[in-house]
């Protein structure tokens, strides 16, 4: 029988890590952290990264470990995840992915397409974006295509870049060019969805937020100050904070830009996952029964 592979999905804040870890103590495992944020150093209050004991809890993987500016790319992570897993499934039964990037997931659980690229045109969009910033950029992929803008997040450059490179090499959009036939995997995958009400979400989001900023947000902000114009900076909270250490708008009105662009990413999230009829979906206050399916399934393949 195949290793398994249980995926955790949802929005932000919803609780994903806690019950990651939960299963990964149950079943004696390791977690792979599936977000595009959470992989840099130096961001781990801004990207809500699992704290030093949720890490003495669970071993995580593909956490904290490249300098903010380096370029990693969804297919870079979709090589190394599973590099890793297959060699962890040598000595292991079961892993644990915790992630609420899509792109990161679908990697490791369908693969990419191997879609068309351009270079000189890559390089003419990342020109465009010096001179003009990413608006203009996001809104021709939105006219080109809808359906990918729709659950992408447009706030960030290399996202918004790869989709506009592909319409304009190929005369074809991104959408319309991904395959419905997954790769093969060498191990099975159970997706397990975390999701509560709107207005739940919408309150831990802001109370999180609060006690990031509580927690020394605005310092490490400004440690990455020489960052500022990285990739891995042009994330929803560090534009913002960075915007404030400029002294172009106040600590309050930081705090609630970051709130609603959490909110706007959140949306974005649910409606990734919630096209993928395989996520089995479970309230938060649910999650002990989330657990116990995923205890079950990783049952079946002792």
């Amino acid at each position: 029988m195949k290793p398994l592979l249980i995926c955790i999905v949802g929005p932000t804040a919803v609780g994903k890590t806690v019950l990651g870890i939960q299963i990964a103590k149950h079943l004696n495992t390791e977690i792979v952290s599936a977000d595009s944020r959470q992989i840099y150093k130096g961001m781990s209050i801004g990207t809500a990264s699992p704290t030093e004991n949720e890490q003495l809890e669970a071993k995580h993987h593909f956490v904290n470990f490249l300098d903010p500016t380096t370029t990693y790319s969804a297919g870079d992570f979709e090589r190394d995840a599973i590099l890793f897993l297959s060699e962890f499934f040598k000595t292991h039964k079961v892993a644990v992915m915790v992630g609420g990037s899509g792109l990161y997931v679908k990697g490791v659980i369908d693969g990419f397409d191997d879609l068309p690229s351009d270079a000189n045109i890559r390089l003419t969009l990342n020109n465009r974006i010096e001179r003009n910033g990413l608006h203009s950029l996001a809104e021709e992929l939105t006219a080109l295509d809808p359906d990918m803008a729709c659950k992408m997040d447009l706030n960030n450059p290399q996202r918004v870049v790869r989709a506009l490179e592909v319409c304009l090499s190929s005369g074809n959009t991104m959408t319309s060019l991904q395959k419905l036939a997954s790769k093969e995997r060498e191990f099975d995958v159970v997706q397990v969805g975390l999701e509560m009400p709107r207005a739940e979400l919408r309150n831990r989001i802001a109370a999180r937020t609060h006690l990031m900023i509580k927690n020394g947000w605005v310092a490490e902000t400004q440690l990455l100050a020489s960052f500022s114009e990285c990739n891995s900076l042009r994330t929803v909270g560090y534009n913002e904070l960075f915007s404030y250490l400029k002294e172009q708008c106040s600590l309050d009105e930081a705090q609630e830009k970051i709130a609603i662009k959490t909110r706007q990413f959140a949306k974005k999230q649910m409606t990734w996952f919630k096209k993928d009829p395989r996520v089995v979906w479970f309230e938060k206050k649910h999650a002990d029964k989330a657990l116990q399916y995923c205890l079950d399934s990783a049952s079946k393949h002792e």
